[in-house]
């Protein structure tokens, strides 16, 4: 059972009883009441048939809950993967066309197949190729991109927002529409934010629209097909267009799968439990594949659904089964009701959801941090306001940047001099201004593994010391923090003793860990001389330095 558990954590759910399942119905409807008017305004940010939101729903949140460890978690459209969704495909295909849903589909597949082939394999480290200073520059651009998008509709503007400065078309009604149910939508989050006030805008608003006439000819949602989603699988697009979809799935994989760790971490953290990344992303991919299937568009995580599921008291995945049967009952019932309701509404319900991820004192607090990282952050920022509609240059752009940057501190580490500190511990010598620890003695230590990226700048280090200080005839290396050591390392060890053997400097090698040794002792680096002094702790060393007293 364990080994099957593993591939199948729903296994491990508790059985259902009436005090549960009651529990996690009231949980389940209050996630279910935001969910599904965001899925279908999200599914219009992805250029896609307003219905595909509730397909997007459906399967995908049913399969991601039973393939994931944490069950907690709200799959479905998320704003920042619907817009990149939209923003990929832009100039392949109409939006909304029968075209652009087979491409959106092959985005689906893409970026599901990456991420379970990375949670199958237990290779949830490549999580760490985006940092959070690059996620949260990619987040405040999409969001600026999304709220611009979603202007014209909001204010019932015909054509584009230039169209402001020049003779502007607008549509009062609509704009009355969208002013007022953003409004609603802050004073509500604010004054009663249990209140599922999306539900009941939306519902307002369709009302309003069919009684006065205004969904006979408004800008309104429209007809949507009533009932499940037929099985799809899409056209072959050609070679150009498929390796056109690459780089999107690669950065939409990578933001999906942020998403869902940010959510996940909070679970965990809550239940006092390990968090299983790589599970997770089987459960990511999965519902990804289960909304291709469905004709949909590719899922994530939304971290604020997440956030209101674990708020509303959810136990278990019990209550995403239970939500999912609510969109079920949407889909089957109440698609006409959402046929009346105003666009404007839904990008009232687009502008409210995002406008949570616009924080521009992040850039502020990341310059108090570290300016590098908020330099990151800033160009991942630009690059994707200047890349639209292909934003997903801005992740990849960060990626790069962090890269660049891990590679540099990584061939220049850190490298200092040490002395006795008066609290007993080994510390910088020129910063604290300490005195050397021992007379004709070079005592350094290096913040680094011994490899190939650090084995030049050491060498560099010893070897410029030396040349300036040609009185120098110990040589201490305290190699506590050096854990691991590669061919490159071994080979600049052996050239290091025989540099200082032919000056008759002597080497000493303070608390050396045994893997680091081992290794040079199997590469003969490490026999018995004259000249080279091991010592098992820094106390031993300073000991023989004479600067403690036995």
């Amino acid at each position: 059972m364990s080994r099957l558990s593993r591939w199948f954590p729903f296994l491990n759910w508790p059985r259902p009883t009436g005090q549960l399942l009651h529990g996690e119905a009231v949980a389940a409807l209050t996630v279910a009441v935001v969910m599904i008017p965001q899925s279908v305004a999200y599914a219009g940010l992805a250029g896609m048939p307003l219905v595909t939101g509730l397909y997007a729903t459906f399967l995908p949140a049913l399969l991601a809950v039973l393939f994931s460890a944490s069950t907690r978690l709200s799959v479905g459209p998320s704003a920042l993967s619907s817009v990149l969704v939209g923003a990929s495909l832009v100039g392949m295909a109409q939006p909304a066309s029968a075209s652009w849903v087979a491409l959106a589909v092959w985005l689906a597949l893409l970026a599901g197949g990456l991420q379970l082939v990375v949670g199958m394999t237990r290779s949830a480290w490549v999580l760490n190729l985006v940092s959070s200073p690059v996620l949260a520059g990619f987040s405040q651009a999409a969001a600026l991109l999304i709220i611009a998008a979603q202007l014209p509709a909001l204010i019932g503007l015909k054509g584009s927002l230039a169209q402001l400065l020049h003779a502007p078309d607008l549509d009062l009604q609509a704009l009355a529409y969208g002013v007022v149910s953003l409004a609603l939508f802050i004073i509500a989050k604010r004054v009663a934010p249990r209140l599922p006030i999306m539900l009941i805008v939306l519902a307002a608003a369709g009302a309003i629209a069919y009684f006065t006439g205004y969904s006979q000819g408004g800008a309104v949602v429209g007809p949507l097909p009533q009932g499940l989603p037929a099985p799809y699988w899409p056209g072959w697009p050609g070679w150009d267009q498929f390796s056109s979809l690459i780089p999107p799935a690669l950065v939409l994989a990578l933001v999906s799968s942020l998403e869902m760790a940010a959510s996940a971490k909070i679970e965990s953290q809550r239940d006092g439990k390990r968090w299983d990344a790589s599970q997770d992303l089987v459960g990511q991919g999965m519902g990804k594949l289960a909304s291709a299937f469905s004709g949909a568009f590719a899922t994530s995580t939304s971290f604020s659904r997440s956030a209101l599921t674990l708020y509303a008291g959810a136990k278990t995945g019990w209550a995403t089964v239970i939500a999912t049967g609510f969109v079920l009952l949407v889909l089957l019932f109440l698609t006409p009701a959402l046929s009346h309701v105003p666009t404007a509404v839904l990008a009232a319900v687009v502008v409210a959801a995002v406008s949570s991820l616009f924080k521009p004192r992040t850039f502020v607090d990341l310059w108090r941090i570290d300016r590098v990282e908020a330099v990151t952050a800033a160009v991942t920022f630009a690059v994707t306001i200047l890349s639209a509609p292909r934003i997903y240059w801005g992740v990849l752009t960060g990626v790069l940047l962090g890269l660049a940057h891990f590679l540099y501190l990584r061939l220049h580490p850190r490298i200092i001099e040490v002395g006795l500190h008066p609290d007993g511990s080994l510390r910088d010598r020129h910063l604290w201004k300490l005195p050397p620890l021992a007379s004709q003695l070079f005592a350094l230590r290096m913040d680094a593994e011994l490899d190939f990226a650090s084995a030049t700048a050491i060498e560099h280090e010893i070897v410029e010391h030396l040349a300036a200080h040609p009185e120098v005839r110990h040589v201490c290396l305290f190699a506590q923090p050096i854990n691991r050591i590669d061919a490159t390392g071994v080979e600049m060890f052996v050239q290091l003793r025989k540099l200082l053997a032919e000056r008759g400097v002597t080497l000493h090698i303070s608390g050396i860990k045994l893997p680091v040794e081992r290794v040079l002792e199997k590469a003969g680096a490490l026999q018995e001389s004259p000249l080279l002094k091991m010592y098992r702790t820094d106390t031993e060393a300073l000991l023989a330095f004479g600067r403690l007293s036995p």
